[in-house]
Order: C-alpha cells, then structure tokens, then sequence
C-alpha cells in the first residue's frame, strides 16, 4: 500500500492504494473529477522528494504528496 496525501487547497483526505508505479497512481487519481485540475497544476513528491516523471517505482509503505502550486503575498 502506498498513501497519497493531498496538500494545501486541495482539502481532501489521504488515501490509501495498491500501486507498483507514479503512474499507475496518476491513472486512479484521474478517475476522480475534483482532482483532475489538480493533477495538471500539482508537484508531485515521493517521500518528500520532489519527482518530475511518472516512470517512478513505488513500495509498500511509500507516501505520494500532491502539492498544488500556491499564492503568496
């Protein structure tokens, strides 16, 4: 199991999945219509690392940050 944890405005509950790779969790995240502005605009972290591709292995235990981009002021 990896958990995906969504940051900032996003203002949904982490949630817990199967997934091997980034991408596999990318293809579930997209069936859910209040993420997918998100999934365009977000950084995406595992294990606080930022990553820029979805070719990412994951491991049970793992943790998937969404990180929407933020104003500032």
């Amino acid at each position: 199991m990896v958990r995906i944890e969504f940051l900032g405005p996003i203002q949904k509950p982490a949630v817990e999945m199967e997934a091997s790779t980034l991408a596999e969790v990318a293809e579930a995240l997209r069936a859910d219509e209040t993420l997918k502005a998100w999934l365009k605009n977000s950084a995406v972290a595992v294990n606080d690392t930022l990553v820029s591709g979805l070719d990412v292995a994951l491991k049970d235990g793992d943790k998937v940050s969404l990180l929407p981009p933020v104003c500032g002021g």
